[in-house]
């Protein structure tokens, strides 16, 4: 045991001193907030390229009805249709917007230019065409647009939860987002660090200094050192970025929201008066994200995160141990690398396909149970609501699978770890399960 802890103090100590772990760590989660603050600008103020439609209206009722916009600009065009074209063709920006005679529920209009138009301008001239036409119709058929664009329902469904100590308020919209969030970090850290489990034993391995480690250690203490010394060190990673993560989104809201928190601490204050509160403070989407991030139980879910990021971690770094001792340099991973990532490929696939929104599905039942496919099964389950029975079942499950992968990983590890110039298929790795100490 003392020699395991010695291989986990040097694993974990070696790669937390490193200038990359500690830049990484701290850069993060200011470099995924800053991308997405630049990406929503952008998106706003990112457009600076105006659009120049020509209409060409044979049919006289879309002509002068179309409206501008910043992205956008629309104009009649006086010319013949062929002499159009010619002016289009000569000039790279030019869009000539062709509209027959002939108008009725399912017109065929052409867009002719040199270069073709952008998906968003082209929605724009189709959903102005079917307004105009739409407006025209009704008007043809003795209906008021206007009185008719004044009935617009307007249902909003807030979802309650029934618990056991009453009712509480529930945003399905904000555990779809938590659930993919959970799906892409599980995702993406038991390939970050499982790599560098199977890299670190191709580089003792290929450098002989195993021989040397082999000659004071058992195979399988040295496997297991690596293994949770690198997992601590994703651990340790994951905690600072939470922790600098909510620092920094705490301190933009209370930035960006202050006068809202005002506004908060004066509703407060009226209902402990017994007066009326004014809620026009739940009004924006900034107070729509966080009343439906408060409607979740995050303690809960992020403490789940680490029991499932830890198991999946500790099964898949276990085989991919196994594959670092099997082979001689990285090249030769590929041919297992795919059987053993297929299971956590097609679970994040049917994630964003599926289980978000089939939550209490046999499939998502299945996928969030077995151990190899529950890591992101389950927490994209999770923020959905799971009975405690699966919960404590998965989990359960989840350790047997990790007992049972390391048992194998260890036969092959304690044999591979040694062979050299050796090309291995998975016939001699089923041999090497069956060899005696």
């Amino acid at each position: 045991m003392n020699k395991i802890l010695l291989i986990i103090q040097r694993e974990y100590l070696s790669r937390v001193k490193k200038k990359s772990f500690l830049l990484m760590t701290f850069l993060v989660p200011a470099l995924i907030i800053g991308m997405y603050a630049l990406i929503a600008f952008l998106s706003v103020k990112g457009g600076d390229k105006v659009t120049e439609i020509t209409v060409y209206d044979e049919s006289q009722i879309f002509a002068g009805n179309f409206k501008n916009s910043s992205l956008i600009r629309y104009q009649t065009s006086t010319l013949s249709l062929v002499d159009a074209k010619k002016q289009a063709a000569e000039n790279e920006d030019g869009f000539i917007l062709y509209i027959p005679a002939e108008t009725g529920k399912e017109t065929q209009v052409q867009l002719f230019s040199k270069k073709k138009i952008g998906l968003s301008s082209l929605s724009n001239i189709e959903n102005q065409m079917n307004e105009i036409l739409r407006t025209k119709q009704l008007k043809d058929a003795g209906i008021d647009p206007s009185t008719l664009a004044q009935i617009k329902p307007d249902v909003t469904i807030n979802s309650i939860e029934l618990t056991a100590e009453g009712e509480k308020d529930s945003s399905a919209g904000a555990a779809y987002i938590i659930g993919f969030a959970a799906a892409i970090l599980v995702y993406m850290s038991l390939f970050i660090y499982g790599s560098q489990v199977m890299r670190g034993v191709i580089e003792e391995k290929t450098s002989r200094i195993v021989e040397v480690v082999i000659s004071s250690v058992k195979p399988f203490q040295l496997m297991m050192g690596k293994i949770i010394g690198i997992g601590l060190v994703g651990l340790t990673q994951f905690i600072l970025w939470i922790v600098l993560s909510t620092t920094l989104v705490s301190s933009a809201g209370q930035f960006f929201l202050k006068d809202k928190m005002e506004q908060v601490k004066s509703i407060q204050t009226e209902k402990s008066e017994g007066q009326k509160p004014n809620v026009e403070f739940n009004q924006g989407p900034g107070a729509t994200v966080i009343n439906a991030i408060q409607t979740l139980n995050l303690p809960y879910i992020l403490g789940t995160f680490l029991v499932y990021f830890l198991g999946g971690y500790l099964i898949y770094s276990a085989l991919f141990a196994a594959v670092g001792a099997a082979v001689d340099n990285e090249t030769e991973t590929q041919q297992f690398m795919l059987p053993i990532t297929l299971p956590l490929l097609f679970t994040y696939i049917m994630s964003f396909s599926f289980i978000v929104n089939n939550p209490d599905s046999t499939l998502s039942f299945w996928l969030s149970i077995i151990p190899f496919t529950s890591p992101i099964a389950m927490m994209v389950r999770l923020p959905f609501g799971v009975p405690d029975w699966q919960l404590a079942l998965s989990i359960v499950l989840l350790i047997a699978g990790f007992l049972f992968t390391t048992w194998i990983a260890s036969r092959i590890y304690r044999v591979g770890i040694l062979m050299y110039g050796k090309k291995v298929n998975f016939r001699e790795l089923a041999k090497w399960l069956t060899y005696k100490e």
